[in-house]
């Protein structure tokens, strides 16, 4: 389940930080320095409402979590993170072009919310992968139950989970390392 989640940080974090330095080099309606300031705001902001949001719900569906029977069909990592990159990929095409545009006004600004977003599905794996360190069990969501992409939607029951040592994720989403 962290896999989801974190099959987001990467393709916003890098476009984010490229669209703030080509912002950075474009002087812009208000200056370079409030533009990089703003988007210095901008990213902890971001960043912060991204990590805490649904928590709750998160908090609420791993505490229901039941033990993943053989009927339950659990996703690979590497094919949760290509569906996940593939059905966003023009999202996150105009996204980058809208940051990168976004310069004109607050040079850099619109890189650093990307970026900020990013870290933010990156701390919400990071925690996700701390609880499921401390039950020593890995979190999945039935692939059948995920719409678009979301491990918290209204359409997940609850979670499943497995021991610890299945499957090619370690806690928090990262790969496992052999």
């Amino acid at each position: 389940m962290a896999v989801i989640v974190r099959a987001g940080a990467a393709p916003l974090w890098w476009p984010g930080l490229l669209a703030a330095a080509i912002g950075a080099l474009v002087p812009g309606l208000t200056g370079r320095r409030i533009g990089l300031l703003s988007g210095a705001a901008l990213f902890l902001i971001t960043a912060a409402v991204v990590a805490l949001a649904r928590g709750r719900r998160y908090a609420e569906l791993a505490g229901g979590a039941t033990r993943a029977g053989r009927s339950d069909f659990l996703q690979d990592r590497a094919v949760t993170v290509r569906n996940w990159r593939r059905g966003r990929r023009w999202w996150l095409l105009g996204a980058f072009l809208a940051a990168v545009a976004s310069a004109s006004v607050l040079p850099g600004a619109g890189g650093m919310v990307l970026a900020g977003a990013g870290a933010g599905l990156w701390l919400k794996a990071v925690r996700i992968g701390r609880r499921e360190q401390q039950d020593d069990a890995l979190y999945w969501v039935r692939t059948d139950w995920v719409e678009r992409g979301r491990p918290a939607g209204k359409r997940v029951k609850g979670y499943r989970t497995t021991g610890p040592m299945a499957g090619d994720a370690a806690p928090g989403g990262a790969r496992r390392r052999r």
